[in-house]
């Protein structure tokens, strides 16, 4: 009797799904391998979120704008509030004089390393007609008064968390859309020039209370 060989029929369904297992493997591989790269490739923003030195910072492109006087609008309006000294303020104290206005808070990074050079700026300019008002826009007085200790601010600072009154005052001028800000007002009180972000020196704030203390009352 011939001998008759046997072949196994091929299970294709398994060979099909052995396939599909690999490709699959192969692309968890390759998804966790990217994830890796990225993860050592610098994300500044994601590091700095990460090492938590500027929790809340409100990015912005540092720009810095002085505005000619025929364009400005009107004067800001009117505002007040209570110092972090628990003294009563109005911006009434501030006219006819050129004024620096900061917005910021305790937690902002960029507002520690530029709180010198605002100081600088205040003992080399401040006085019968320049007046500096800090504008602290989320913190309680403690911290505030604990911020100015810490970088020998004398200057005072507006407590404006609770009411927001100060940062409204200025919205119909120039919203406040990023932290730190800075501010120059002329002598009636209307926007001469804006800094985003911090002023990164004592020069160019100088020369933009100068040029507003040169113009014609």
């Amino acid at each position: 009797m011939p001998r008759v060989s046997t072949v196994l029929p091929v299970r294709s369904g398994r060979s099909s799904r052995i396939r599909h297992s690999r490709r699959a493997v192969g692309a968890a591989l390759a998804a966790v391998l990217a994830i890796g790269l990225s993860a050592c490739a610098p994300d500044p923003v994601n590091d700095s979120f990460l090492s938590g030195d500027n929790p809340g910072y409100v990015a912005a492109d540092g720009a810095i704008v002085e505005i000619p006087v025929a364009d400005r609008g009107e004067p800001v309006g009117e505002f007040g509030g209570v110092t972090e000294d628990g003294e009563d303020f109005s911006s009434a104290e501030l006219e006819g004089k050129v004024t620096v206005v900061n917005f910021w808070y305790a937690g902002c990074a960029p507002c520690r390393v530029e709180a010198k050079d605002l100081e600088s700026v205040w003992q080399d300019q401040g006085g019968d007609d320049v007046a500096f008002l800090g504008i602290n826009t989320r913190d309680q007085a403690d911290t505030a008064k604990a911020f100015s200790a810490e970088f020998g601010v004398t200057y005072p600072s507006l407590i404006d968390v609770d009411t927001a009154e100060a940062k409204l005052a200025f919205a119909a001028s120039v919203p406040i859309q990023a932290t730190p800000t800075t501010l120059v007002l002329d002598k009636q009180g209307r926007v001469a020039a804006r800094i985003i972000g911090p002023i990164d020196g004592t020069s160019i704030l100088s020369t933009l209370v100068k040029d507003a203390l040169a113009e014609d009352s």
